[in-house]
């Protein structure tokens, strides 16, 4: 589970990522951007875009308390982000997603690419939902992350659960 908040001022954004961490006993739990707001709440982890404190940085101050994930679209930035420390890549835009209207997707091609170039475990992340899982699949990817797809689901647990089964079938 991400907490994936950029509007909330801080102090508040700490005191929901505590409330998250207490609710979410034995589900790995990420803060995004904030690694200050992650070893505050107790999280696993921190995801890091490309404006946020480097991965280096982050690997500096939080040593081997969190693990840190790292945004990357190309494979350069995807080996740069794990010399630095990264322990995962998040991947994308694999599809057009109004979350991120101004990245240009790399579809599901160029995210098998980034994966081909590094060791550590890739998400496709951006416009992911039931309809095109199978694209990914089709191109070696089983790792995703998703917002609009469950967040906006009728029933949040089956559409996790359906897409947990698309990103296993074989």
């Amino acid at each position: 589970m991400q907490l994936r908040q950029k509007s909330m001022p801080r102090g508040e954004l700490l005191e929901l990522a505590k409330r998250l961490r207490a609710k979410l006993e034995g589900v790995l739990f990420v803060v995004n951007d904030h690694v200050d707001i992650a070893l505050l709440s107790e999280a696993d982890g921190v995801h890091l875009g490309p404006d946020d404190l480097s991965v280096a940085s982050a690997r500096r101050v939080a040593g081997d308390r969190l693990f840190i994930g790292a945004s990357a679209s190309t494979p350069e930035r995807a080996r740069q982000a794990v010399a630095e420390g990264a322990d995962y890549l998040g991947c994308g835009p694999a599809f057009a997603t109004p979350i991120k209207a101004e990245k240009k997707v790399v579809g599901p091609e160029g995210i098998a690419a980034i994966a081909m170039h590094v060791e550590v475990p890739v998400f496709a992340i951006g416009g992911i939902d039931a309809s095109n899982v199978a694209q990914l699949t089709a191109a070696g990817l089983r790792r995703v992350c998703v917002i609009r797809a469950v967040g906006d689901a009728r029933d949040p647990e089956k559409a996790t659960r359906e897409l947990r089964a698309m990103l296993s079938a074989r």
